[in-house]
Parts: C-alpha cells; sequence; structure tokens
C-alpha cells in the first residue's frame, strides 16, 4: 500500500512535464519560466518531504499519506477546471501564477516518498532493508514515466483537458484503495490501541519489528540534523535524485521534442522510457547495496553518472543521445538506491528525520537544475539542450569525490542497524 500510494503522488513530478511544449507554445514561456513551471511541484515535494517523513515516527504513515495525496488532488482538480474554462481560447500567460500554485498544490505529492520509504522500513527486518527500501522506490518510481507516455496520447486523443481529468480520477481511486486497505506497522498500531511504548515495541518485537521510533517528529528531526553524515548523503541525493532522475523527467519531454523535433507521443516514450528504466534498477541496486556496501555502490554509480552527462553534452544524434540517456538513467538509479541504503547504517538513531532531511532537500535540486537547463537553452540556443547537460558531469564527479571521502574518512556510527532501535 505504501508502495501504490508513492506510485500514484510521485506522478505530480511531471505534472506539467508531459505536456511542456504544449504550454510553452500557448504560455510563450522563455527557457527559465518554462523551467520554473516544470519545477513548480517540486517546491511542494521539496517542503513537505521533510516534515511529513519525520512524522510517520510519531503517528506512522497512513495519515500523512491520505494528507499528501488530498493535496495532490486538490492541485489536479484545480487544473482540470482551469483547462475546462480557459483551453485554448483564454489560455494565456495571465493564468501562469494560478498554474504554478497548482503544481505546487499537487506536488505534495512527491512527498509520499519520505513517508512511504519510513512506513516500509519499520515493516522490515534491518538485514532486508536495501532489498525492501529498493523494491519500494524502484517500483513507486515507476508512476512519472507511465504519465509522460500515455498523458500525451490521451491529449491526442481527447484533448488537454480530457486528459488531465483522466490522471484525477485515477489519483481519487488510488487514494481510495490507500485509505480502506492501508496498515501502520505493529508499533503503530499498538499505541493506537492503548498500549504504552515500552509494551507495544515488545509485542512488534515479538511479531518480528525490529525498527522503532526514538522519540517524536521534531526530536527526529533534531537528531538526524546534529549527524553530519546525514548532510552528507543529503548532498548525495541532491545531485542523483533532485537535480538529476527527477529533473530530467520532467525535461526529456522537451528535450526530445524540441532539439530532436519528434512528436510530443514519441517524446513522453522516451521520457517515460528513462523514467522506468532509472526507477526498476533501483531494486536490484538496493541488494547491490547490501552485498557490496553502500559507499562503494555510490562511488560507482556516480561515475556512470558522469560518463551518461559526457555523452549528452557532445552528441546532438537520436542514437547516441539514446546511449547517454540510458547511461544517465544506469547511473541515477543505483545512486538513488545505494543513498538510501546507507540512511539505517549512517543515522540509526533518526531513520525517518534523515529520510525526510535527505529526501526533501534532496528532492529540491530540481528547483535550481530546471532552470538552469532552460538558462542553457536561452543563451546557447537549440545547441544548449545538449550543452546543458554538462552540469551533470560536473556534479556527478563532485559526488565521486565526496563519497571517496565518505567511504575513507567519515566513521560509521557505533551502533548499526542490527545492534539499536531505529528512528
Amino acid at each position: 500500500m505504501a508502495t501504490l500510494g508513492f506510485f500514484a503522488g510521485l506522478t505530480t513530478i511531471v505534472f506539467y512535464g508531459a505536456a511542456g511544449p504544449i504550454l510553452e507554445e500557448h504560455l510563450a514561456l522563455s527557457g527559465i519560466f518554462h523551467g520554473l513551471l516544470l519545477g513548480s511541484p517540486h517546491l511542494s515535494k521539496a517542503i513537505l518531504r521533510i516534515p511529513f517523513g519525520a512524522w510517520v515516527d510519531e503517528v506512522g504513515g497512513k495519515k500523512p499519506l491520505l494528507i499528501l495525496l488530498a493535496s495532490t488532488i486538490a492541485g489536479t482538480g484545480g487544473l482540470v477546471v482551469t483547462l475546462f474554462l480557459t483551453y485554448p481560447e483564454n489560455f494565456n500567460m495571465s493564468l501562469y501564477p494560478l498554474l504554478v500554485l497548482f503544481g505546487f498544490l499537487a506536488g505534495a505529492g512527491g512527498a509520499t516518498f519520505s513517508v512511504g520509504i519510513t512506513q516500509t522500513s519499520y515493516w522490515y527486518p534491518s538485514h532486508k532493508q536495501g532489498f525492501a527500501l529498493g523494491a519500494f522506490a524502484g517500483v513507486g518510481n515507476i508512476g512519472p514515466g507511465m504519465v509522460v507516455y500515455v498523458l500525451p496520447v490521451l491529449i491526442g486523443i481527447g484533448g488537454l483537458a480530457m486528459a488531465y481529468s483522466t490522471w484525477l480520477v485515477f489519483l481519487i481511486v488510488v487514494t481510495a484503495v490507500y485509505a480502506v486497505f492501508a496498515v501502520d506497522p505493529y508499533f503503530f498500531q499498538l499505541r493506537k490501541n492503548g498500549k504504552g511504548d515500552d509494551e507495544a515495541k515488545q509485542i512488534a518485537d515479538e511479531l518480528g519489528q525490529d525498527i522503532f521510533p526514538s522519540g517524536g517528529t521534531w526530536n527526529s528531526l533534531r537528531k538526524s540534523a546534529s549527524n553530519r553524515r546525514t548532510w552528507v548523503l543529503v548532498f548525495l541525493y541532491t545531485v542523483s535524485f533532485g537535480g538529476g532522475f527527477t529533473s530530467l523527467s520532467a525535461w526529456f519531454p522537451t528535450y526530445w521534442d524540441l532539439f530532436h523535433e519528434l512528436t510530443l507521443a514519441k517524446a513522453g516514450l522516451l521520457a517515460g522510457i528513462f523514467i522506468v528504466y532509472g526507477s526498476l534498477i533501483r531494486v536490484p541496486a538496493g541488494s547491490f547495496s547490501d552485498r557490496f556496501g553502500g559507499e562503494n555502490v555510490t562511488i560507482v554509480s556516480f561515475g556512470i553518472m558522469a560518463i551518461g552527462g559526457a555523452i549528452m553534452t557532445i552528441v546532438s544524434e537520436f542514437w547516441p543521445a539514446i546511449l547517454g540517456m540510458m547511461v544517465l538513467g544506469t547511473g541515477m538509479g543505483i545512486a538513488n538506491a545505494a543513498v538510501f541504503e546507507l540512511v539505517p547504517k549512517f543515522v540509526p538513531e533518526a531513520v525517518g528525520g534523515a529520510s525526510g532531511w535527505i529526501s526533501g532537500i534532496g528532492g529540491a535540486g530540481t528547483l535550481v537544475i530546471l532552470p538552469a537547463l532552460g538558462l542553457f537553452v536561452d543563451v546557447y540556443g537549440e545547441i544548449g539542450y545538449a550543452r546543458g547537460f554538462s552540469l551533470f558531469v560536473i556534479l556527478s564527479l563532485l559526488c565521486v569525490g565526496v563519497a571517496v571521502a565518505l567511504k575513507v574518512f567519515v566513521p560509521e556510527p557505533e551502533e548499526s542497524a542490527d545492534e539499536a532501535a531505529l528512528h
């Protein structure tokens, strides 16, 4: 259920990306304003991941996730109504602030990651964290890939308003299913049934749960914030996920449509391939991290990202660009899994808070990278679509150095996930 809720909520990271070329045409957007509109859902995603991820340590995952999905429905519903009232005759730049607001509301669904990953972590034993969190994130991340492919097809069939209406119905159905069937981990169930913390922990431990909260929301945030390892992981995830995977998930439809002159449907298909592949590879990458060590896998994955970024920067032909996109997706997907495998290892005393900081601030990388990619186009013209990928070369190489330093110079905590009550 956590994965299902995340699957639906995360679709909003491409809230405007799937229809990016259409919006740019009707609103006459510059590269920077286009990037800011595409990034509007990522602002709320980044802000809300921090408190909502930590809130799970206090109330469990069901309530926070339902609130986030409700906000997503509100933002999507507002856009649907606006499209029915204004598109296409009166759909112009005067609506830009309203569109940013709807993107902000809808983007709350992206914050389901920090809620769901903490909820999932509680359900699995310590030695299976890499697999469990890799599977959760890998399968859940497929959602945006489905949208960037299906939405352009629906636009071609019934228009923009009908396409977003279909998306809205999907969100409502998933939210209803989650509300009926989602179940919090044992410890939270027992507390809600009147058991004290110690008794609830004892019973939950007998049932197989071995990861527990160490305090409330703000205590979890405070503990994780005071751990320097948290901020190293924040930086790495900012590059691999927020500045990397989610930025390109929103940018690729525009890149393939305007730089390679593909149809919107074909551009959406290629962007969808990137998202689905980069998501699914997180599943085996989590197991690789369990086996070979998150630090080692992180170093290798950012090296792969640098290679992919270099290919995308220097080529303008179709098939070499496809190769570069897939190499980038490989590096980003593996890095995203490896970083979160390190969370229970390096911040065992407050995984919920750490997950909030890492996924929240890390997700905010999109707010910088998308406008920067647009700026490359404004400055260099059409070739700027390719040259903008040089950002990923520089950032990835920097992350290789940081990951090496993390392995060599940053000591592991005295207590491991197997030795201490987590969160």
